[in-house]
């Protein structure tokens, strides 16, 4: 069944499209007036060279048909219309956009983070924090006192020692001491990653802010990662204002005994863990890492396990009494298996911004922009406290056709900057002056302007993505007229179908065929003994059990409906019943058994339907493609295809 994706896959071994060439290149020929160049062919004839398996395609006039053939698909779609199709131009649309972030992303600046994020999921660094709460929007007096204040905690605890103060300043509403723990790469947010795994053990950072305020941090351990654990656990706990319960220290033991005892420790998980999430499952849980288990004396027995199906002796957290059984253990896995998964998690996440900035920072070199002067402004004297409302509106007077910024020879008026404000204004930070608003959002919408003019501009600055982009272009037209003139056409028209099987019955015909036992052994000893039984009328399962032994199989049998050209028969072997000769076949030796002969037979319709429709979709479009030829005038330059020809041989 032919599908849209391998049809894509199939055209792209034949288009190549000629954007930009020049007016002198040589035509090769033309479709309809519509000229075809050398370079193009020859290209696309190059890059296939070494894929087709056809060896009449490597022949410069038999490729030249196929090549003519596909143009003159392309002139039918094309003047059907079907690259005005919605449906086309959003997907290609979809596609193009795609393809153009593999092209314009900065990949010097992803590489480096990707190689970084595997440095740091390579290794746990423990850490405690200290924190003054203060909102990204805060006032420029606020964010100055949070700044001195958390200047003035570090010089304490240099002095103090780093947990006597964080515990004394700890309020959890505008201070924030916490013990954190263990944690790798992604486990924090970028920024405070990056000082984290900066800062040497023993030593406190120097402040920095993220999204959530001022942070100094106290960095205690650095360690190699200890990868990832799968553990199941039976927890007990204690049973408050339960005079009568047994202590849960004790009762762990006994269960402990019952493990030591060799009783299943899924069983017992299931029968006396007060972990109700987990006690159905046999006390599994999910996979984790360090810094993912909020209890370190149970990460800690869990990671000090080292034999798949160790238990540990009985430990106590915070939450209970525990045992823990291994079940699994992963190391980190190799940079090269990491390396696309960490590709998209460093796009995804915070980090991200590094790639952004880098490609804005790239087209700002790249392209010419010009601002119009006093158009900033214009804008901020138009703002007014609606914009903090959601509720600003353009004002009448407003003059959206003067000219606001301009890329290269694309230019942008008053009106696309003034529909960005109006789109943005949700996104208003309180107490920001009406000239912050004005700046930024010119920034972010300078940034998006020029991003898409890039994507808009790549097929002519990059040859690359031009050629991938045409591939994908003219796939996907192809392909909805195929579908529309010959697939689905073909397989609905049954009077066409039914005349075309008619006119064609000696192409459907079921050749000779033998029900037959092969025999195929390394050995021709063992097949005498094999043939000898199969005189004897043994069968089949008795010859198995008597030839092969439980460690060495001497003899396998293959049963089947088998013509000329099955794999299990030699090419020289005779259609006769009974027991053949021993034949060498493929390094090896087989004896056939022939039950009986089935002759040659017409097949029906229905037995040649998956054949047939298939030869009359080719047959109605090669009828299609001599129609094509009257429709649309193709005229080969002779000259240019000599001289065509004695390059490629030449090569």
């Amino acid at each position: 069944m032919k599908t849209k994706y391998y049809l894509l896959l199939f055209i792209s071994l034949f288009v190549c499209n000629s954007y930009a060439q020049s007016n002198e290149e040589d035509v090769l020929f033309t479709v309809d007036s519509e000229p075809v160049y050398t370079s193009e062919f020859i290209r696309v004839y190059n890059k296939n060279l070494d894929l087709v398996q056809d060896e009449s395609q490597k022949d410069v006039d038999e490729y030249l048909t196929l090549f003519t053939n596909y143009k003159l698909k392309l002139k039918e779609a094309e003047s059907l219309g079907l690259n005005e199709k919605p449906s086309y131009v959003k997907e290609l649309d979809s596609y193009k956009k795609q393809l153009a972030k593999s092209f314009i992303t900065d990949s010097k600046v992803t590489d480096a983070l990707v190689e970084e994020a595997y440095e740091r999921i390579s290794y746990d660094v423990k850490a405690n924090h200290i924190l003054i709460r203060v909102l990204e929007n805060a006032s420029p007096e606020d964010t100055l006192a949070a700044y001195n204040d958390i200047l003035k905690l570090r010089n304490r605890a240099l002095s103090e020692g780093f947990d006597v103060v964080r515990k004394e300043v700890h309020n959890g509403e505008s201070v924030f001491g916490e013990e954190l723990g263990y944690f790798s790469g992604f486990k924090m947010v970028y920024k405070f990653e990056n000082v984290a795994f900066n800062t040497p053990v023993d030593s406190i950072s120097q402040p920095f802010r993220t999204r959530f305020g001022y942070h100094i941090v106290n960095v205690q351990d650095k360690r190699k990662s200890r990868g990832e654990r799968t553990v199941a656990h039976i927890m007990v706990v204690k049973k408050e204002g339960d005079s009568l319960a047994e202590k849960p220290e004790d009762r762990i033991q006994d269960i402990y005994k019952k493990i030591n005892q060799g009783e299943d420790f899924e069983a017992l998980a299931k029968q006396f863990s007060d972990d109700k999430n987990s006690a159905p499952k046999g006390g599994m849980l999910s996979p984790f890492s360090s810094g993912q288990i909020n209890a370190q004396a149970f990460e800690d027995a869990a990671f000090s396990l080292e034999t798949v199906g160790d238990v540990s002796q009985p430990f106590q957290t915070q939450y209970g009494w525990h045992i823990v059984k291994l079940y699994n253990k992963k190391p980190i896995p190799p940079f090269e298996v990491m390396k696309s998964e960490l590709e998209e998690k460093v796009k995804r996440d915070s980090r991200s911004k590094l790639i952004d900035d880098a490609l804005v920072n790239k087209l700002r070199a790249q392209y010419t922009i010009k601002t119009n002067e006093g158009a900033l402004d214009y804008f901020v004297s138009i703002l007014n406290d609606d914009y903090f409302k959601r509720s600003w509106k353009l004002p009448a007077d407003f003059d959206g056709d003067k000219p606001f910024v301009k890329i290269e020879q694309k230019q942008f008026t008053n009106n696309d900057f003034g529909d960005y404000l109006l789109k943005t204004q949700r996104n208003a930070k309180p107490n920001s002056s009406f000239n912050n608003i004005v700046s930024d959002s010119y920034e972010e919408f300078l940034n998006t302007k020029l991003v898409e003019y890039k994507e808009d501009n790549l097929e002519n600055e990059s040859d690359e993505f031009a050629h991938i982009l045409g591939e994908y272009r003219d796939g996907l037209l192809l392909f909805d007229l195929m579908e529309t003139t010959i697939w689905n056409a073909s397989k609905t028209d049954s009077i066409g179908i039914q005349n075309y099987y008619e006119s064609n019955k000696n192409k459907y015909i079921l050749p000779e065929r033998v029900d037959a036992v092969v025999a195929s052994s390394a050995k021709q000893k063992t097949l005498k003994k094999v043939s000898k039984l199969l005189e004897e009328g043994m069968e089949i399962e008795e010859i198995k059990s008597l030839v092969n032994s439980n460690d060495k199989v001497q003899v396998i049998f293959t049963s089947d409906i088998m013509d000329a050209s099955h794999q299990a028969l030699p090419k020289d072997f005779q259609f006769e019943t009974g027991i053949s000769k021993i034949y060498k076949h493929n390094d090896g030796y087989v004896v056939v058994q022939v039950k009986d002969i089935l002759p040659q037979t017409q097949k029906t319709l229905d037995e040649a339907k998956g054949a047939v429709i298939s030869d009359y979709q080719t047959y109605k479009e090669e009828n299609w493609l001599k129609t094509l030829g009257d429709k649309y005038e193709v005229v080969v330059n002779k000259d240019v295809l000599n001289k065509v020809k004695t390059q490629i041989k030449n090569k």
